[in-house]
């Protein structure tokens, strides 16, 4: 959801904007954890600043920081540690307002994707699957994957211009040993 109220870019570029979560009646199936990640632009000097309205409107939009659930690099910083394994399930939106994302974790194929209603699940018909989840403003899905060995495994919008502007996580697998971090 977001603010509608004129200027509404001003007011999503500020953060009025949230993630409503709605599943099938009985739920999704269970799985081991779950984690709800928003990508939003800030288009301030520094974060906390008042947005800037002229930034956010401009042609080209160039955010200074481009974020996961509000901070830059916080999960590089401090990484969701999950166990080997296990199902993780992610529930992922792209708040924008502008830039489109293109949702990767490095060194996963996801088992299943949910987007705009269509799902793409491990044993289709085609036994094909997906790396990367292209989400524009406004668009959300739920992916789930898991991690088969220790190691650090990057969370970016594969759009990298923005990965150096604070669109950098890590999912930490095990103790994060050896890691998936060089791999693609």
């Amino acid at each position: 959801f977001h603010c509608g109220t004129a200027p509404a870019l001003h007011h999503i570029a500020a953060g009025m904007y949230g993630m409503i979560i709605v599943e099938p009646e009985g739920g999704l199936p269970p799985v081991d954890h779950e984690y709800a990640l928003v990508q939003s632009e800030w288009y301030a000097v520094e974060q906390g600043a008042v947005p800037s309205l002229e930034a956010a409107a401009a042609g080209a939009p160039e955010p200074e920081f481009l974020v996961w659930n509000g901070v830059a690099n916080q999960y590089l910083d401090n990484p969701i540690e999950v166990p080997v394994g296990e199902t993780v399930r992610v529930f992922v939106l792209n708040a924008g307002p502008s830039i489109d994302s293109s949702f990767h974790v490095v060194g996963t194929v996801f088992d299943t994707v949910i987007k705009e209603g269509v799902v793409l699940e491990r044993g289709n018909p085609g036994n094909w699957g997906a790396q990367a989840v292209d989400l524009s403003p406004a668009q959300g899905a739920i992916v789930e994957m898991h991690f088969a060995e220790d190691g650090l495994y990057p969370i970016v919008t594969h759009a990298f211009n923005f990965v150096s502007k604070g669109a950098l996580g890590l999912f930490q697998a095990g103790d994060g040993g050896p890691a998936a971090a060089g791999g693609h």
